[in-house]
């Protein structure tokens, strides 16, 4: 289907494009900083504990099996009927006794060990949600235009779990385990024919490779679920995200064959894997049965030729299980962490991923004094084969409005990104009071200049929330006086919850002109010495674009404004107009010199006056209309 083909195309975001490709071993060696971090005291002295408590438990579960050996051999040496046998004294009952310790603390002490490690591996998670989080917000806006959002926040939270499952699996079943197995092979080793070692290391060989390489064959199957389960997260999401756009075109049940044949995929992945582990968990089994058959066939055979006694053989046996029921959790746990290991893969190519913007190793604080603009000979462009802005200067002098109009795609809307140092130019220099925007923080650029965007998008909350985050330590009368600057605060009374009203996903709750009033609020609250408004009522009908340009005129006194525009009508007052066409400045002056001017802005103005008296006309023959109609309907009434 064509929908497939583009639908993959678009999951192929998630592979991020600049993202250090990693192996294995170096996934899990990016863990381990965040187990041991620098200026935690807690956090490693839990982890020294929890290594201790590991020790300690392990080598007791060891110590069980011997002790074992002498009991039966103890009970052995007694005879059968004897009256008046002193078991105490026999040394039997200590032997109960220390075997019954053996028994409890392992599991005594991997309790300890969970309840001091647990809140490591959630230290471990937490850290790495948050640097995910912040290394997201100083990525650039190159990256935020092309990421897919449903995708790329299931991607994070399945990483993040996966961090602390490979945590867990570390330090309650992989690490335990190697270290029995190692004890073991020790006591065997030291005290017994070598063939016992021998046979029990070739069948954890045999059982390693076994699973690492069934396992590394059938991970292809797990990472075409998780990209399956990423390309239905990703549709999924977006389709909710424009629920409009789909019910305009009536697209419902489009939607939904998209949605369904990705669960398909992955549902076919997801019956292939499952189907694959159960191979891999018969293959474990037949080789722990062989080896726990191998052990007890030579240990009898020795127990025969008077090499072995009864406990001994029976020690041996309980080796066999305490280390093959363990490992075969070391078998599901590997599984796991492979495909952890894939569930991390992006979060740490993400993480990988450097911002293209960063502040320079000597950048200052910007310290606004006048508020003086000025762009010299920028040039710029989106990609390297297509120019945007070319040899672009000018000046918007302290407290003054400079308004930049031309046709779509001229580069209006670019200047203020560049403002924003939301890209770095290819040439030239953007300055804020000759400060070279390039060689201070970004931090003390972006509070320094405001914005009321032209696609005003609000925060899930309260409408009180969506103002006061353009200053949140604001108090209520500020947010209140705020409001009442950008001619909302009436309305805002009106409603039954006030200032608590929410206001729905992306603002979709409120009108276009009370969203864009509420970022004029906000804007206004934050302060900044330069302000750009980026065709902030260009979407807006020609009542509510008066209101609301009465509001952005008073938000504007005394403020540097850039502001870029689409309806000449809004910036006839601008101290100067620039007129661009192709990414250059072709004209430049006030509203009177433009039009005198008889070139590229009159124009324009001629076409957009021309288009306003059409509309007008309209209205009056509308209203005639409905006149009509209205005496028409009075007279069959009467």
């Amino acid at each position: 289907m064509e929908f497939l083909a583009h639908d993959r195309k678009a999951n192929d975001a998630l592979s991020l494009e600049g993202g250090v490709q990693r192996s294995a071993l170096q996934t899990i060696l990016s863990v381990l900083p965040f187990l041991w971090p620098k200026n935690e005291v807690e956090i490693r002295t839990r982890v020294v504990i929890a290594l201790g408590c590991l020790l300690i438990g392990r080598t007791a579960n060891v110590y069980g099996p011997i002790v074992l050996k002498d009991l039966i051999d103890g009970l052995s040496a007694l005879i059968p009927g004897t009256d008046g046998v002193d078991i105490a004294g026999a040394g039997l009952l200590g032997l109960v006794l220390l075997y019954g310790l053996t028994v409890m603390l392992p599991g005594l002490l991997t309790e300890i060990r969970a309840a001091v490690f647990t809140p490591v591996s959630e230290f471990a998670q937490r850290t790495i949600g948050i640097r995910a989080f912040e290394h997201l917000h100083q990525l650039s806006m190159r990256f935020h235009l092309d990421r897919h959002t449903g995708g790329l926040s299931r991607a994070i939270e399945r990483g993040t779990r996966a961090m602390q499952q490979i945590v867990g699996l570390f330090a309650f079943n992989i690490g335990p385990t190697l270290f029995e197995i190692f004890v073991v092979c020790l006591y065997l080793g030291y005290g017994y024919p070598l063939k016992y070692v021998g046979v029990i290391l070739v069948a954890i060989a045999c059982y390693i490779l076994f699973t690492l390489f069934f396992t590394e064959w059938r991970t292809k199957f797990r990472r075409k679920m998780v990209a399956e389960e990423s390309r239905a997260m990703t549709i999924g999401v977006d389709s909710l995200l424009n629920f409009e756009t789909v019910k305009y075109f009536g697209n419902e049940q489009y939607e939904s064959k998209r949605y369904d044949h990705a669960l398909k995929e992955y549902m076919g992945a997801a019956v292939k894997s499952q189907t694959t582990l159960g191979v891999l968990n018969g293959g474990q089994l037949l080789v722990r049965v062989c080896c726990q058959i191998a052990i007890l066939v030579i240990a009898i055979d020795d127990y025969s030729n008077g090499m072995l006694t009864i406990g001994e053989v029976v020690m041996l046996n309980t080796f066999m299980l305490q280390l093959f029921i363990p490992l075969g959790f070391l078998g599901s746990s590997y599984r796991m962490i492979r495909q952890a290991l894939v569930d991390m893969e992006f979060l740490f190519q993400l993480l990988d991923l450097e911002p293209e913007i960063r502040d320079k190793a000597n950048a200052t604080d910007l310290e606004v004094r006048d508020g003086e603009v000025q762009f010299t000979g920028v040039n710029f462009g989106y990609e390297p084969e297509r120019s945007v802005l070319s040899d672009v200067s000018f000046t918007i002098a302290p407290g003054t409005t400079t308004a930049i109009v031309g046709p779509s795609g001229a580069g209006k809307s670019t200047l203020s990104r560049l403002l924003y140092r939301f890209y770095d130019v290819n040439a030239g220099k953007v300055a804020v009071d000759g400060n070279n925007v390039a060689d201070v923080t970004q931090a003390s650029l972006r509070s320094a200049v405001g914005i009321v965007p032209q696609d005003t998008v609000l925060f899930n909350d309260t409408i009180a929330y969506n103002i006061r985050y353009g200053r949140p330590d604001a108090t209520e009368q500020e947010v209140f006086d705020a409001a009442r600057l950008a001619s909302i605060h009436e309305f805002v009374l009106s409603l039954p919850k006030g200032y608590e009203t929410r206001v729905g996903e992306r603002g979709l709750k409120l009108s276009g002109g009370e969203k864009q009033r509420v970022a004029i609020a906000r804007t206004v609250l934050k302060n900044p010495p330069v302000l750009v408004l980026d065709e902030a009522t260009s979407a807006l009908d020609i009542g509510t674009e008066r209101e609301i340009q009465a509001a952005l005129k008073e938000v504007s006194k005394n403020r540097t404004t850039m502001v870029i525009a689409h309806r000449l009508s809004t910036i006839v007052h601008a101290d100067e107009i620039l007129v661009m066409d192709k990414g250059s400045i072709v004209e430049r002056g006030s509203h009177n010199e433009l039009l005198a001017l008889e070139g590229v802005y009159s124009v324009m103005w001629r076409r957009q006056k021309e288009a306003a008296d059409e509309i007008e006309k309209l209205k009056k023959v509308l209203d005639e209309d409905e006149l009509k109609a209205l005496k028409t309907g009075a007279l069959i009434a009467e």
